[in-house]
């Protein structure tokens, strides 16, 4: 007898096609069988050790986070339940340049201090690894969810060339080279950058094409943060299309917003860009959160300049006054690279997370000033989290509806009050904009969630309710999902969400997290198109 029979689910499967109405058998972590309703009649109905009646229910693939900050939750936090009671069985994590492998002593160090604000010090956690395998081995002790990763561009750079703004050396672009091709064969997805960001934003396009020509070797994609998501960013997305397209790599583009008051109602115009890079044959891809409201730490809101050095050099510029107020003048008048060529709009920045207790008060304040948001870099030492409020709703519904969407919390689970997409996203596009705005079908936004970027990640076997998939599923009340968070109470859980399994095990059931721990790393394996990557 079989393991489970999820008995009269109304089936999304994740294709996009019609739903339809069926008994799935799952046994030994997959999908072993699929009995449709018509093929019910005149047949046996399977049987299983438990069954679970799913009348009124959706069942579809678990879905995938292509955007997630959850490098440090998911090992100090077994409960997980920020994603796990969303229906998220896979996050792809090593965003944005900068994490947590591969690293030495030294790199190590700096990272942690540099994406506190994403991720917490880290004193809770042994760092029991340097590379990208050894993290990836870490992982498979056991977490809530599963996690693919994806090697951070900016850290890789820490590590061969340091925070200096200056060209590689070609024994330098050699090494980076080689940890990229050692991440890839070790098992990571692809690529991130965070163009933004220090120290990853100090390279320039041709280093970034040799390495992503390294990613491509291995068949895997190119993730960027790119240079700009408000004044230039039709140029900054076009910048990463061409780069690609040299570089042969395939190209996931993350968040994918048009925000600041400079692109409202440029939507189509992104579109459109993709759509001829479509047309031509790139292999593009992107994600989104549907909110309107970005996340970030306060100190990538500084110059390029500021950051050079790293976060003991950003301390020792923000305690001199002229230099301070030197960072004040480009941030305020001249429009800093590290807030996307925009001037800083003060009140547009809502303060989040803070490390220091003693700073608490500011959570849910918005900045009032420079001076403001230098006492709090230099007394939280860089670590306070913002929700920046800057985005438009018609681009945000525009480009979710493009044929080469996926989901992307970008969720940072630090803070008291952190933005609540990292509790809500999935929910989100299913209660909000599927349900009550008709943006896109039930069909078609499960595929957003599920296929689209099981396919980007080439996993032959998830993404889909199908025969011997693995058996990631959830199951959801398409009358009831909604996202429980809000900008008020961001950590409230979803609703209409009762059951979630990874590899066949309930994650969550009844609406409530059990201890299973069944994610595991995410390998994908390297499939070279090139002997040697490295000539």
């Amino acid at each position: 007898m079989e393991q489970l029979v999820i008995r009269d689910a109304d089936v999304v499967d994740g294709s996009g096609g019609p739903s339809y109405r069926a008994d799935v058998v799952v046994d030994g972590g997959r999908i072993v069988s699929i009995v449709r309703e018509a093929a019910q009649a005149g047949c046996q109905r399977p049987k299983a050790r438990r069954e679970l009646d799913a009348e009124g229910l959706v069942l579809s693939p678990g879905f995938i986070d292509m955007h997630a900050h959850s490098d440090l939750a998911l090992l100090r936090d077994p409960d997980h339940s920020a994603k796990a009671a969303q229906g998220v069985t896979l996050e792809v994590i090593g965003q944005d340049g900068l994490s947590y492998a591969p690293v030495d002593d030294r790199t190590l160090a700096e990272v942690r201090r540099a994406i506190a604000g994403w991720n917490g010090y880290g004193d809770d956690i042994d760092f029991d690894w340097r590379s990208v395998g050894e993290y990836l081995d870490r992982l498979d002790r056991g977490i809530a969810v599963n996690a693919a990763y994806l090697i951070p561009q900016g850290t890789v750079r820490m590590l061969a060339v340091g925070w200096e703004d200056r060209e590689a050396t070609p024994q330098e672009l050699d090494r980076m080279r080689q940890l990229v091709a050692e991440g890839m064969e070790q098992g990571a997805v692809g690529m991130s950058s965070g163009l933004t960001y220090t120290p990853g934003m100090y390279a320039k396009d041709a280093e970034l094409t040799e390495l992503c020509r390294v990613v491509a070797s291995y068949d895997g994609y190119y993730c960027p943060h790119h240079r700009s998501y408000g004044a230039g960013a039709l140029e900054a997305y076009a910048e990463m299309v061409q780069l690609t397209r040299e570089a042969g790599c395939s190209l996931h583009l993350a968040h994918a917003t048009m925000n600041f008051g400079v692109n409202e109602g440029r939507a189509p115009e992104l579109l459109t860009l993709l759509d001829e890079a479509l047309a031509t044959g790139a292999d593009i891809s992107l994600d989104t959160y549907p909110y309107t409201p970005g996340c970030t730490t306060l100190v990538a809101m500084l110059p390029s300049w500021a950051s050079e050095g790293g976060p003991k050099a950003i301390l020792k510029r923000l305690a001199d006054d002229d230099t301070a107020d030197r960072i004040r003048h480009h941030l305020e008048v001249i429009g800093s690279d590290g807030c996307h060529g925009v001037p800083m709009e003060w009140d547009t920045i809502e303060i989040s997370g803070v490390a220091d207790p003693a700073l608490a008060e500011y959570v849910g304040r918005r900045v009032d000033s420079w001076a403001t948001a230098r006492h709090l870099l230099l007394a939280d030492r860089l670590a306070p989290s913002i929700l920046q409020h800057v985005g438009h709703e018609e681009n945000v519904r525009q480009i979710m509806r493009h044929r080469v969407h996926t989901g992307g919390s970008d969720g940072i689970l630090q803070g008291a009050k952190p933005h609540p997409r990292a509790y809500g996203t999935f929910p989100q596009y299913l209660g909000r904009y599927t349900r009550e705005l008709g943006v896109l079908s039930l069909e078609e936004c499960v595929a957003h969630l599920t296929s689209r970027p099981a396919a980007r990640l080439r996993l032959p076997d998830r993404g889909l309710v199908k025969e011997g998939y693995r058996a990631d599923l959830v199951l959801f009340d398409p009358e009831t999902v909604a996202a429980g968070s809000t900008f008020e109470e961001p950590r409230k859980l979803p609703t209409g969400i009762p059951h979630v399994l990874i590899d066949g095990r309930f994650v969550i059931e009844d609406g409530r997290r059990t201890d299973v721990l069944a994610g595991r790393s995410v390998r994908r394996s390297p499939v070279r198109r090139n002997a040697n990557p490295l000539t």
